[in-house]
């Protein structure tokens, strides 16, 4: 059964707090706010108003859409505290306060980024701490900088005529952080936290931005997996290509491992993190969406998901799986309990008048699809680049341009049907 929350804007990050909780972030035209959700009823706890981006303030669909920069990413730490990089130049950490009146947000600590950033909107686009507690972030107009949380102390470096409209991946060694030009690998200075590249990769970016590309460049989010590696996707034409790389500081040999084409030539694009678990990684097919108003009577991206493989010797990778699936958006999932990847999928053409839109499962070992149930008809089911997301207690949850959708069976424990049970019963990855 799906169960939907809408509340006039799109809930894209789903996270959850040591109760459970749903904590995220919503923005709409008229609001932007961290909201605090019951994860079985949907209901809203808490909210807590933030600056609204920039784009929010403007009649252009597009640049609305087409900006991940302002909030869009955030993470919850340790103490429940929300911490976003937001569009009048901080960082924020929101916390909770539990009063005879219930659950409030309160605001803890706030950074300025101003004498770094300047005056006017710098556009942050994602926020993450490293393993030594700094907070690292990044820019849409290539700014990548560090905040010692204790001193406030800030240090930055630019990349003169890059973008950056992704998240960056963290490892005890490095932080990974792709422009519209190369991925990077980077390190603090111990004395001054100033960022210091450690390698740099171009890559492919093609000629044009490609439909449902936000910029001219990757779409992806660094994935690191397996025995040091990282993979990304570029936005070569005709055919896009995974790329795999070690991501280490030395190396033997290539750095690259791999670079494997994927989907139709002239049909073939990604704007979302890839799946890494193993030696394996999945990428999906994003190619012909452009925004969610013009994605209906039954228009829809191109197909298809893919799973590589990186070769035992590390000197190439191959294709596995490949999948018709038309996930249009969203970002995918592996559990590794199920075995199975959930995505978001909508069918195209008929029936032309509903746009219906699916919860969908997939095998990871031989792609084969083995679930798909409706989870509503219509523009606001739309998820425009969110996630699936999976709860505590298996419930999946996905933002779209309206709220939040939450698809659970609805049967007790012992009479499990449909695809909870089928998450409960196959193959897990663990181990």
């Amino acid at each position: 059964a799906a169960q939907s929350r809408f509340v006039g804007g799109q809930c894209p990050s789903v996270t959850f707090d040591s109760q459970g909780r749903i904590v995220s972030y919503c923005s709409g035209l008229s609001e932007t706010a961290l909201k605090l959700f019951d994860p079985h009823t949907l209901a809203e706890i808490a909210s807590y108003r933030l600056p609204q981006r920039g784009v929010n303030r403007t009649l252009n669909m597009r640049k609305i859409v087409k900006d991940s920069s302002g909030g869009a990413y955030f993470y919850l730490d340790h103490q429940d505290r929300a911490v976003l990089g937001l569009p009048d130049n901080t960082i924020k950490v929101i916390g909770q306060r539990q009063g005879a009146g219930g659950t409030t947000f309160v605001l803890e600590e706030e950074y300025d980024l101003s004498p770094v950033l300047g005056q006017k909107e710098a556009k942050i686009s994602a926020v993450l701490p490293d393993w030594e507690g700094r907070y690292w972030f990044v820019t849409r107009f290539g700014l990548i900088g560090t905040v010692d949380p204790e001193s406030g102390r800030m240090a930055h470096i630019e990349l003169p005529g890059e973008e950056i409209q992704n998240s960056f991946a963290v490892d005890r060694e490095a932080v990974y952080v792709i422009s519209d030009h190369a991925l990077y690998s980077l390190v603090a200075n111990p004395t001054s936290g100033k960022p210091e590249i450690v390698w740099r990769e171009a890559y492919d970016r093609g000629v044009r931005v490609k439909p449902s590309m936000f910029n001219q460049g990757s779409g992806t989010t660094p994935t690191l997996f397996g025995n040091g590696y990282v993979a990304i996707a570029d936005n070569a034409d005709p055919q896009m290509n995974v790329l795999v790389y070690k991501r280490g500081s030395d190396v033997d040999g290539p750095r690259l491992i791999c670079k494997q084409p994927v989907f139709a030539p002239g049909r073939s694009t990604t704007e979302n993190s890839l799946i890494g678990y193993g030696n394996s990684v999945i990428v999906e097919n994003n190619y012909g969406y452009d925004i969610f108003t013009t994605m209906v009577l039954g228009r829809t991206s191109e197909p298809g998901l893919v799973r590589i493989d990186v070769d035992e010797d590390e000197q190439g990778c191959r294709i596995v799986w490949e999948s018709s699936e038309i996930a249009q958006t969203v970002v995918p999932k592996l559990s590794l309990g199920s075995g199975l990847v959930y995505v978001y999928t909508k069918l195209p053409g008929a029936p032309l008048v509903s746009d219906a839109f699916y919860f969908t499962a997939i095998d990871c070992g031989t792609g084969e699809t083995i679930y798909t149930g409706l989870t509503g008809t219509g523009l606001r089911y739309d998820n425009h680049f969110s996630p699936v997301t999976i709860g505590p207690d298996g419930t999946a949850y996905v933002g779209t341009v309206n709220g939040l959708l939450a698809i659970r069976d609805g049967t007790p424990q012992s009479e499990l049907t449909g695809w909870s049970a089928l998450h409960q019963a196959h193959t897990p990855l663990v181990g």
